[in-house]
């Protein structure tokens, strides 16, 4: 709550303290049904909230609070104190190649003299112009002027400083002056997965183009650097980005490939040994990318809890894999792949079954669907995997929308359409890239061999994506406030719990009663049809009343870099643009990514006005 909803969680355990004491002091002796009665429903909050629930409560929003308020004191004591730096680290990653210069990621040894910016990271920017080669595990001495993140400049906008935050990272480092001291100073265990990286990566840009080389790398890696924008955009809008980073799905398929060549010779016991130690070094060969540490985590926790025999909860699973995430860096809260994590499983956990029984309820009966089209066994089966496969991608689609709509203002139309095509065509993908990588060191002529089919399940991945081309593949939608998105998942959670409630065969005396609460609502509603109707007038005008009620002129100057924008809204509600901002550099669309989610954080799907005061391409441009 602290750092998502900038409130303290305080305000959350105090009333939960007090209705939990009240709900200790009051004892429901009679046995007449009162519906509005509150000595009735806060017996059911007592077998929810109990004492141990509200010291683990308490507890760990104190912990957690303390490790915020550490974190941000550290970011905040380097941003204050520090311009001119000088002192040693080591790099600890390889170089990547920017438009004027070379940047590496560098781990601090100490600056100016003090230790406390030890294990602090940073970016270091180091002109093309230098001649200095640096490499993964080398120890510098550098001198540079320090570069403090940027926030956001608009409405909503893009902020950087938290976004490095996600990747604990303090800020950068323009370097005057570099001297390498020493080599290999870096972990073994580090080192040895950041080679085994680079050779992957390097086979894989000598095997492949540089487009299906890109997608490669982010599905076998979750490395997306080397894919064009382009393409990741395609991805996005039909609704298979998601197959960009390591999840679940690709370690379940990496358990399966070891179980097969391993479980013959070693036996369940040793194999579960041999896929908890490749899941670890997955984890480090892939940098610990949110997505990758919870798959690869509940994977460990799954296979531990057979080895200590002991029975998996996917609940504890999921907290104790993001218990570990968020202790490490508690603002990885805010990264959006870490979101869309956690949030499509939860999904998929929660309204997977009960996707299925909807799907049960509206189609045919098997028995008439065979007879009627002449549908064998094999038919039947196929039609139930794609079901199943419907159930997945529908549930988890649910639960991310009002998050993809937050971050991104998009929606998809074809996502049904394209991970059903993505479901059949993944696996092996996943399969013949390792296989493809593996033998290459082994047996080149095999290897090139799986190279052409790997090329030809890449295309038709592209294909797919394709679809966002199609007419009306995505629906832009206003940026949805935080109170909507909670009303949207209470609805979601009060309507999964009604559709278990009359769709379980299972019925125990709590289902029962709850049914009659409603048909007891239903009965009320029906008597006070009237006055309920009256009071839904009354609101439906008030809203009407404010909607037309004039608001004040507001002036907005959007900043687009070097270039003018203005937004304005009318007290009538008309949206006027001057001007839409412009960039010379092809690679960075003003509009589209500057403008258009300005407008849409602002809350507006469409401009009513727009003037131009001339063509300038800082003021506009032609292609925009």
């Amino acid at each position: 709550m602290g750092l998502y909803f900038k409130s303290s969680i305080v305000f959350l355990y105090i009333p939960l303290i007090a209705v939990y004491f009240i709900s200790k002091k009051i004892h429901n002796k009679s046995r007449k049904f009162y519906f509005l009665s509150p000595k009735r429903y806060l017996k059911y909050f007592k077998l929810l909230v109990n004492k141990k629930v509200l010291i683990l409560v308490v507890l760990s929003s104190i912990i957690s609070n303390s490790i915020v308020i550490f974190q941000n004191n550290k970011y905040e004591l380097l941003y204050k104190n520090t311009k001119e730096i000088e002192g040693e680290a080591i790099v600890i990653s390889n170089k990547k190649e920017k438009e004027y210069y070379y940047l590496y990621k560098i781990k601090i040894i100490f600056v100016n003299e003090s230790n406390r910016y030890k294990n602090t990271n940073l970016y270091l920017k180091m002109s093309k112009k230098k001649s200095e080669n640096l490499e993964y595990g080398d120890k510098i001495k550098f001198t540079g002027e320090f570069i403090e993140p940027e926030v956001s400049r608009n409405f909503g906008g893009f902020n950087y400083k938290e976004y490095l935050k996600n990747l604990k990272i303090f800020g950068s480092v323009k370097a005057s002056n570099i001297e390498l001291i020493k080599k290999d100073e870096v972990n073994y265990v580090f080192k040895l997965s950041n080679l085994i990286c680079m050779k992957i990566e390097k086979t894989l840009d000598e095997l492949l183009e540089r487009d299906i080389s890109g997608v490669v790398k982010g599905i076998i890696l979750g490395e997306k650097s080397d894919i064009d924008e382009d393409i990741q955009e395609n991805f996005r809008i039909s609704g298979i980005s998601h197959i960009l980073a390591v999840s679940g799905m690709h370690v379940s398929y990496i358990i399966m490939a070891i179980n097969i060549f391993l479980k013959k010779k070693f036996g369940k016991r040793k194999t579960k040994f041999f896929i908890i130690i490749f899941l670890l070094f997955y984890m480090f060969l892939t940098g610990f990318s949110p997505s990758i540490v919870r798959a690869s985590l509940m994977g460990i926790l799954m296979l531990g809890s057979g080895l200590f025999h002991r029975k998996n909860d996917i609940a504890t699973s999921i907290s104790l894999s993001l218990l570990i995430i968020l202790i490490y860096n508690p603002f990885l809260l805010e990264n959006v792949g870490l979101q869309f994590s956690y949030i499509a499983t939860i999904g998929i956990i929660l309204l997977q079954k009960n996707t299925k029984k909807f799907f049960k309820n509206i189609k045919i009966k098997k028995r008439k669907l065979r007879y009627r089209f002449r549908l064998n066994i094999k038919s039947l089966k196929f039609i139930s995997k794609v079901q199943d496969i419907l159930a997945v991608t529908i549930s988890a689609q649910i639960v991310i929308l009002p998050i993809m709509l937050y971050h991104f203002n998009m929606f998809g139309t074809y996502f049904l359409i394209s991970n059903l095509v993505i479901s059949v065509i993944i696996g092996p993908v996943l399969i013949f890239s390792l296989l493809t990588i593996l033998l290459n060191f082994i047996f080149i002529p095999i290897a090139k061999f799986f190279t052409l089919i790997l090329k030809m399940l890449v295309r038709i991945l592209f294909l797919v994506s394709k679809i966002s081309e199609i007419p009306f593949s995505k629906l832009y939608f206003p940026t949805p406030s935080i109170f909507v998105i909670v009303l949207y998942y209470v609805f979601l959670f009060i309507f999964n719990i009604l559709f278990v409630l009359y769709n379980s065969q299972k019925i125990n005396a709590t289902r029962i009663r709850a049914r009659n609460i409603i048909a007891l609502i239903k009965y009320r509603v029906t008597l006070n049809k009237n006055n309920i109707l009256k009071i839904i007038t009354i609101i439906i005008l008030i809203l009407i009343i404010f909607k037309i009620i004039p608001q004040n002129l507001q002036i907005n100057f959007v900043d687009v870099g070097q270039g003018d924008c203005t937004f304005i809204t009318t007290p009538i509600g008309k949206t006027i643009l001057i001007d839409g901002g412009g960039s010379k550099s092809n690679n960075y669309d003003v509009g589209k990514s500057t403008l258009l989610p300005y407008i849409l954080d602002r809350g507006y799907t469409k401009i009513d006005y727009i003037i131009i005061s001339h063509f300038d391409q800082d003021h506009v441009r032609p292609e925009s």
